[in-house]
């Protein structure tokens, strides 16, 4: 029932006055005080700059805590993404410094109990293990002084974050007001012109036809493919572990340090290399799903660039527990047109559909301008049916906004929406009614989802005014990582 406030926020926002953004996330933020490299400066913050460097060292991190590869970190979106995080974590560290911000050692000292790994150290007695707790950081290498004073500084960040985002709506009437628009209901019926109703009028000639075909050839191409040649390499249930770890890291290995052909650790192993052809970007549906060329990672693997241009091994993926893969193009097939012949077909099918497309809009539009005449006449139009935006029915935002919209004082009115099935559909609202009494959990659900939101802007607010303390410098646009093919 509340999915209508988080697919309405644009009403919330006139409403609150406020400017909504998505939530943050908050991860690496001991990483604020780093020193990084000097680069092509990207953007500074308080006269120190964000780099090209540290932007692809950190999207490499977080692709791979994430589980994804080289490709992800080096695409444009991915690396804008990161690029955004950093200057927050900028802008809080700015923000920190500049409110004089401040954790006793006595709240450090309790935070740092409420990790697992301190907390394992303290004897039955009660005392700790120094000794053993300087051991630990050093394992992960960090001394005391630079674990205790990045979790100071985290600490610090969650107060400001926290502090900052606490937000409480100074009056209940506002959100019983949202609220109520939210349950009001509006009886609406449906008209729809969809293309399908008008495709059987349409007869294209061949010469319209090879026209369309000339004019959108990027939609009649075979994809690229690459034929490939592969080594699984699989645990025996009756081997030991340790055995197979140990063949594993040969696997992985020979394949790597041999990356010019399988056939040293097909040898070396007594592993059959196995082939695939027609292996597209997106796998190829003819294999089972749990096909090593319907694995993602290894599929992104061998349409990297080096292994497409140099036909090398990829290096080892685990596809399943006990199941490593290496693999490598043997050839590549470049992306191609068809030929008119093979998918004269699809270009009528496409030709017809959006010819039909015109012709649904051309009688929607029709009759759309008698109904303002005469918005009275219901001939045509379907079953009446109540909705509210708590209650959309199959109504999707563009259409339920415009249903919305209707003006309760000039009823009955007829608005006209685009539709899924390509055509529109004409909605005819004519009653509008309030609900005897609003679902009391409901309406507390909806107020704590208005008070996040604003919490939200309330931060957004934060950073924009940060922003202007720290003197925020855009230096050098964002450019694709080399060897991308963004």
């Amino acid at each position: 029932m509340l999915d209508s406030i988080r697919k309405h926020q644009k009403l919330l926002q006139i409403i609150l006055l406020l400017f909504i953004v998505p939530s943050f996330a908050f991860f690496g933020i001991s990483s604020y005080t780093d020193l990084f490299d000097k680069d092509t400066d990207l953007i500074k913050v308080n006269g120190k700059a964000i780099t090209t460097l540290e932007v692809d060292n950190n999207a490499k991190r977080q692709a791979e805590r994430f589980g994804g590869n080289s490709q992800i970190a080096q695409s444009m979106p991915f690396r804008q993404a990161v690029l955004d995080e950093l200057v927050q974590q900028r802008l809080l560290a700015f923000a920190v410094n500049d409110l004089k911000l401040n954790v006793s050692n006595a709240f450090l000292s309790q935070s740092l109990t409420q990790i697992p790994e301190i907390k394992a150290l303290y004897k039955p007695d009660g005392s700790f293990d120094t000794a053993r707790y300087r051991q630990l950081l050093a394992n992960a290498g960090m001394s005391v002084d630079q674990f205790e004073n990045a979790q100071r500084f985290d600490l610090m960040v969650q107060q400001l974050v926290t502090s900052v985002a606490r937000t409480v709506l100074p009056n209940k009437k506002l959100s019983n007001i949202i609220s109520t628009m939210y349950e009001t209901e509006r009886q609406v019926q449906a008209l729809r012109f969809t293309a399908a109703d008008f495709v059987n009028k349409v007869s294209p000639t061949e010469a319209q036809l090879q026209e369309y075909y000339q004019a959108n050839t990027k939609l009649f191409e075979a994809p690229e493919t690459i034929d490939v040649e592969f080594l699984v390499l699989r645990a025996d249930s009756k081997e030991d572990a340790k055995a197979f770890n140990d063949k594993a890291d040969q696997f992985a290995n020979i394949t790597y340090d041999q990356a010019d052909s399988l056939k040293p650790a097909a040898d070396k192993l007594k592993l059959a290399i196995q082939t695939a052809k027609g292996v597209g970007r997106g796998g190829q549906a003819s294999l089972s799903k749990d096909h090593p060329m319907n694995d993602r990672r290894v599929v992104q693997a061998l349409f990297n660039e080096d292994a497409l241009k140099n036909k090398r091994n990829i290096e080892a993926v685990q596809i399943a527990p006990g199941t490593f893969v290496s693999a490598r193009v043997t050839a590549f097939y470049p992306a191609k047109v068809l030929p008119f012949k093979e998918v004269s077909a699809e270009v009528k099918r496409q030709y017809s559909f959006k010819a039909a497309e015109k012709l649904a809009a051309e009688a929607a539009g029709t009759r759309f301008e008698a109904l303002q005449k005469n918005p009275s006449d219901a001939n045509g139009f379907g079953k009446a049916v109540w909705i509210s935006r708590n209650k959309p029915t199959d109504l999707l935002g563009p259409q339920l906004d415009a249903i919305m919209a209707v003006d309760p004082a000039k009823l009955p009115s007829v608005v006209s929406v685009k539709n899924s099935e390509g055509g529109i559909t004409l909605y005819r609202v004519d009653q509008v009614r309030q609900p005897p009494a609003g679902d009391a959990k409901v309406r507390a659900a909806q107020a704590q989802q208005i008070e996040a939101m604003a919490a939200q802007a309330e931060f957004a607010a934060f950073l924009n005014h940060m922003r202007m303390l720290a003197n925020v410098k855009v230096i050098n646009p964002l450019k694709p990582a080399s060897g991308s093919s963004n």
